[in-house]
């Protein structure tokens, strides 16, 4: 772990890590992730990942903060040579154990993303794809951003795909139900320092956690994002906001045809994800 954190940030971030080993277990039990067979690692996609991304066959691809690397799994399958990385020695023990039984020809990896470069290589990668998740556990933006430029080769891309800040801010009034109303309830721009969080069950279905169960998270807006990675000398060539989601956040959200979740039309259009596209330059 990086020694420019001092001693509260890094005792945080070992909570995280913590966390995330004893989410391992209840995640590959749940049906949120569909590892009987009833979900697909395309599911996780949405459509226009694959149009921004384009044709993966022979490029390297690394994925970080997989977790179950069940969309690292996609990568393969779309004929590039994918690398899954991540902190939990829980989660990397897991995904090989489903990309092998998947049949899936790909590689995980343990380590912190702060030393990703220094772990798989500098200047390694013709993609480097993360989100759904991700830099909410990170406690400083610029020094991943430069970890993503140190990752890519010349005319490599990153590629983002992560929850808005508007997303985040939102919550249910309570008590929370059917007819639950969405209210701005949380902070979208940093400033307050990290949130802690101390939950018994996870985002998924299934038991409680037996131990390790607080964690905390990191509030980045949108400028932040952008601002870190223009500082790491990469170039922003795309930002595309959207009001789906691929699984029902809120009781009230509608499926739709490509699978994925979006507020009733009844409701305003509010981003929900967004993707973002760099590139590092030669």
């Amino acid at each position: 772990m990086a020694q420019e954190f001092d001693a509260e940030v890094r005792r945080m971030m070992r909570a995280n890590e913590a966390n995330w080993d004893a989410r391992t277990p209840v995640h590959v039990a749940s049906a949120f992730y569909g590892l009987d067979g009833s979900r697909k690692p395309f599911d996780w996609f949405a459509p226009f990942e694959w149009e921004d991304l384009g044709d993966l066959a022979g490029r390297d691809v690394v994925h970080l903060q997989c977790h179950l690397g069940t969309e690292t799994i996609a990568f393969a399958r779309r004929g590039a040579r994918a690398v899954g990385l991540d902190f939990s020695g829980e989660s990397v023990a897991r995904a090989r154990e489903i990309a092998s039984r998947a049949g899936a020809d790909l590689r995980y990896v343990r380590s912190d993303v702060y030393d990703a470069a220094g772990v798989l290589g500098q200047g390694c990668f013709d993609v480097v794809y993360t989100g759904k998740g991700a830099l909410c556990y990170l406690p400083d933006l610029p020094r991943w951003a430069a970890e993503v430029a140190c990752l890519l080769r010349p005319g490599g891309r990153l590629y983002l795909v992560e929850f808005h800040p508007l997303f985040n801010a939102l919550g249910p009034k309570p008590p929370p139900g059917v007819g639950e109303e969405l209210l701005l309830r949380h902070d979208y721009l940093a400033g307050r320092g990290p949130i802690e969080r101390d939950a018994t069950y996870t985002y998924t279905d299934g038991p409680a956690l037996g131990s390790a169960t607080v964690a905390y998270e990191w509030t980045h807006g949108l400028g932040e994002v952008i601002d870190a990675l223009v500082g790491a000398g990469l170039t922003v060539t795309g930002l595309r906001e959207t009001d789906a989601l691929p699984w029902p956040r809120w009781k009230r959200m509608v499926r739709g045809e490509d699978g994925w979740w979006r507020l009733p039309e009844t409701d305003p259009r509010v981003p929900l994800l967004y993707a973002l596209k760099a590139i590092r330059k030669a």
